[in-house]
């Protein structure tokens, strides 16, 4: 036998299962600590999917006990209250790596390759010798399932043991997994208390308990019952597509005609666009996808890419749907922050969906600022994608970057030489929703560079920042009058009363005097829940101190956009945009005030904690801001965008329409198309 025939010989054919029990560092299990948040991250991610898509509110207990210190091995158990598993797709789920449902969805997911539990399954396996324990029990059966899954790596199968039925009392539906495997648990940053805390900020939906190996309880209640919105997997996007996928799509078509194709097979494509995409890549409209050649699809792709031009053009497309995203919205994530970390100043928002590479995505971010943090430390920065919390890898992430992309100085935060992490007492958020996550890793910790999403990120941190200052600006200068104000109503009258002792003379009325000194306008806004109507209450007192007769209009933000009513409003105003509230007020006269009092229906404890005030007039206001007119102005004209009827991907106008296929048209459904490309304005430290 030749050298090559004995080489050719000895190669053989590697499952995937087996690449990774050889490299299972790819999936994150390098370190025994990491092995640890890795496995609960697994198999909550999974827990919190299968409830979503089953409309169930999440419960979900993470338990971890101390079975070997010697030999650092733990038990983990997980258990939640989802749709449960049929018996017969448990060996699949939990026994055999790339098998999942959403690979091949175009929707937001936490989970897409369908390696995460059965990575857990695979790691206890290899360093416990052990199986993983799985219950599951669906609705419609009397019993849960209980059966012991172990991986034969060889053959990338599951090996069933020990199956059995038992009895799960009053439960209805629920999954429970019971795993041994080798790892240190740890606390701080980087820990599953961490994570799971993480976890409970972009999931408010979920009500979570983690009991820790020494029997410590840490319970993240949720605190809304609205679950995300449903996600609806898309078609992909002309802009997205690769040689060798619209290969595979043309061959695999059954189309008879290019344009019914195109209009069928992606998203984006409007009958006037099929029709130009056919002209410029020189194909025929009734040519029949199959019968493509390597030269004509390579055509059509250029024509997809711009490269081929129609009048010196390139052929218009829509962007993709955005129903395939889930945002946390801006409501949910002050939510979030708040029940983890305790300040008064949240300020959060989510930028209009966008598109990189025919991929919809969206990015959101919130800053949480005061009490509680301390200001000489970096900020910490909390990553998510697709509700997932990052913990690994933050210097080399998309999301940091665009954290240290800003000048932070301007806002009020530390940052030496405007570069890096900013310092202090801070915690900024970034969420990234898209349908399909750049990572750097199979691990799954830090996002790749893309230029698209980095300027989306970078633009949602200026606007960020811009809420952040006016905050402390206003705080500064209300500080300073009321320090001011204290200081007078201390001091004048004590000398006003002494002096009028020694000269034996009534003590004078100091209001005028005191509002001279003063000269200033002043509002002060509380904002607050009223336990007893189920209420967030919010009252504006303007005060004249100054020694003439002023008039203002005054406006607010209000959560209009979230559902909320305004009730008890008796000075009655105007609305003058979505979310914006407007009243003029009658002349306020030199050491007179006016008090503004309303209600918000509709929302829950803690969806609405500050009121930002703005104000018309010549005379500043000190606890308010000017109104930007301007600002004010493209509010109103997005709002006209946003409450137009969309262009349907089948609709042209009707210069444009040329005969099609009666009966292939006839049954083709049109998309909706998105508004992705609106661009989203920041008034108030939130989008409205």
């Amino acid at each position: 036998m030749s050298i090559a025939e004995k080489m050719a010989a000895n190669q053989k054919q590697v499952a995937i299962s087996e690449f990774f029990e050889k490299n299972k560092h790819f999936l994150g299990f390098d370190t025994l600590n990491r092995a640890l948040i890795t496995a609960v991250k697994e198999a909550v991610d999974n827990a919190l999917d299968a409830c979503e898509e089953a409309r169930i509110l999440p419960d979900i207990v993470v338990k971890i006990t101390k079975l070997d210190n010697s030999k650092d091995i733990l038990q983990l158990e997980v258990e939640d209250n989802g749709p449960g598993i049929p018996r017969a797709s448990i060996q699949k789920v939990f026994g055999q790596l790339l098998f999942g449902s959403r690979f091949h969805a175009i929707r937001q997911s936490r989970g897409q390759q369908g390696i995460g539990i059965t990575g857990v399954v695979m790691y206890s396996q290899l360093t416990t010798g052990d199986p993983t324990h799985v219950e599951s029990k669906i609705a419609k059966e009397a019993t849960a399932v209980s059966v012991d899954i172990g991986l034969d790596t060889r053959k990338n199968k599951a090996i069933k043991s020990n199956q059995d039925r038992i009895d799960w009392g009053e439960k209805v539906h629920g999954l429970k997994i019971k795993t041994k495997l080798k790892a240190k648990y740890q606390r701080g940053r980087q820990s599953v208390w961490q994570y799971l805390r993480m976890t409970s900020i972009v999931n408010p939906h979920a009500d979570i308990l983690f009991i820790d190996p020494d029997g410590e309880k840490h319970h993240w209640q949720r605190v809304t019952e609205r679950l995300p919105g449903r996600v609806e997997a898309i078609k992909p996007h002309p802009n997205g597509i690769e040689l060798g996928q619209l290969q595979r799509l043309c061959s695999e078509s059954s189309e008879s005609r290019m344009t019914t194709f195109l209009r069928r097979t992606f998203s984006g494509v409007s009958q006037r666009a099929a029709k130009e995409l056919c002209e410029v890549s020189e194909l025929e409209e009734k040519l029949k996808p199959k019968s493509l050649s390597a030269q004509q699809v390579r055509s059509l792709l250029e024509a997809f890419q711009g490269e081929r031009l129609l009048k010196g053009k390139a052929v218009k497309l829509l962007n993709p749907p955005t129903s395939c995203l889930s945002p946390i919205e801006e409501l949910l994530i002050k939510k979030g922050l708040s029940k983890t970390i305790d300040s008064k100043f949240v300020t959060t928002m989510t930028r209009a969906p966008n598109v990189t590479q025919g991929n919809p995505f969206q990015v959101e971010v919130g800053l949480i600022f005061g009490e509680g943090m301390a200001a000489d430390k970096p900020v910490e920065i909390l990553r998510f994608a697709n509700r997932v919390p990052l913990m690994y890898q933050q210097g080399g992430c998309l999301l940091t970057k665009a954290v240290e992309s800003v000048d932070w100085r301007q806002y009020g935060l530390d940052q030496p030489g405007g570069r890096g992490v900013p310092k202090g007492p801070a915690a900024i958020l970034v969420h990234l929703a898209s349908t399909n996550v750049q990572f750097t890793s199979e691990a799954k910790e830090a996002l790749s560079d893309n230029e698209t999403v980095m300027e989306e990120a970078r633009k949602a941190m200026l606007e960020m920042g811009r809420g952040l200052r006016k905050h402390l600006e206003k705080q500064k200068k209300m500080s300073k009058t009321i320090e001011k104000f204290e200081l007078i109503n201390d001091i004048i009258p004590a000398i006003a009363k002494k002096s009028a002792s020694l000269l034996d003379l009534p003590v004078p009325d100091l209001a005028a005097s005191i509002t001279k000194i003063m000269s200033a306008v002043i509002a002060e806004t509380t904002t607050t829940w009223n336990k007893e109507t189920k209420q967030t209450d919010v009252h504006i007192i303007l005060y004249n101190y100054t020694s003439r007769a002023r008039s203002y209009t005054m406006l607010v933000n209000w959560p209009e956009r979230q559902g909320a009513t305004m009730v008890g409003n008796d000075l009655g105003g105007r609305k003058e945009a979505m979310g914006v509230w407007a009243w003029k007020l009658e002349t306020l006269q030199p050491g007179s005030q006016t008090v503004i009092a309303y209600s918000l229906d509709g929302l829950e404890k803690g969806d609405w904690n500050e009121t930002d005030v703005f104000y018309r007039g010549s005379q500043e206001v000190i606890g308010a801001t000017k109104m930007d007119e301007k600002l004010l102005e493209e509010i109103r004209r997005q709002e006209e965008a946003l409450n137009a009827p969309p262009p349907e991907e089948g609709e042209d106008s009707p210069d444009d329409e040329e005969e099609e296929d009666p009966v292939e048209d006839a049954a083709e459904p049109e998309p909706t198309a998105p508004a992705g490309d609106t661009k989203q304005t920041t008034l108030f430290g939130g989008d409205y």
